[in-house]
């Protein structure tokens, strides 16, 4: 019999959980067995731009939530904060990034596209999942199972998602306005998104904290589950201060 980690007497906020590129709610397998308040993660369908996404989550959504996103999916959260942000309860930035894309970028997603044109799904995966995983994890049942994950996405799905990150709107003026309990977790060996950018982001919203979960890779909420789910549990105690006061330039 499993045991819910947090499910207080009050009746809790639905916790929505976002999953980044190709990923689903597999990605999340962890957390919705540990937290009673769990919605499944949405589908953002064919999507190509994350304010797309955004719309299609809060369509689904309940009136008001905790809202976690994990890589593209917390981008997708802050596209949520930007344009509803009195529905979101507090937030919770896992394994991700506030940059706009740099020199470079799209030519290594755009490889990886081709890379699935030419060779197919399997081979696009193989090359990109080993470095979102931390070296010293051996290629075990979870390897196997994010990536059956990966492939199931599809290559249209996969290309997509990356038009929407290469068009992602700008977003770090947007942090210093989140005053609601805001989580910035991060795993100690991401190379995709490393410490020193959640160190970064957290630096930049009013009161975050700041988790650094020893051993995990960019896969954080299945590599290290249980060190997550108690900074989530921690986050989800925090009382409410509902505080998002965006205010876009030139409003």
């Amino acid at each position: 019999m499993s045991v819910k980690l947090y499910e207080p007497a009050a009746e809790p906020l639905p916790l929505l959980m976002l999953p980044g590129l190709i990923c689903d709610s597999r990605i999340f397998a962890a957390q919705a067995g540990a937290f009673a308040q769990a919605w499944p993660a949405p589908d953002y369908g064919d999507a190509d731009t994350l304010e797309d996404m955004a719309r299609r989550v809060l369509d689904v959504a309940p009136a008001r939530f905790a809202l976690l996103g994990h890589s593209m999916g917390a981008r997708v959260a802050l596209e949520i904060v930007r344009s509803a942000g009195d529905r979101v309860d507090r937030l919770a930035l896992l394994s991700t990034g506030v940059h706009l894309p740099g020199e470079g970028e799209a030519a290594k997603r755009y490889a990886l596209r081709d890379l699935g044109r030419k060779r197919g799904m399997v081979a696009l995966v193989d090359a990109w999942l080993p470095p979102m995983i931390a070296p010293s994890r051996p290629r075990d049942d979870l390897y196997e199972e994010l990536h059956a994950m990966c492939v199931d996405a599809g290559l249209a799905r996969f290309e997509a998602q990356i038009a929407a990150l290469l068009s992602r709107p700008e977003v770090e003026s947007l942090l210093p306005a989140i005053g609601c309990p805001t989580l910035v977790a991060v795993g100690s060996e991401d190379r995709w998104s490393p410490p020193a950018q959640h160190e970064a982001i957290a630096a930049l919203i009013l009161d975050a904290r700041l988790a650094v979960i020893d051993g995990a890779g960019h896969m954080l909420p299945a590599e290290r589950p249980d060190a997550l789910n108690a900074a989530i549990a921690d986050w989800l105690e925090q009382p409410a201060t509902s505080s998002i006061s965006y205010c876009p330039e030139g409003a």
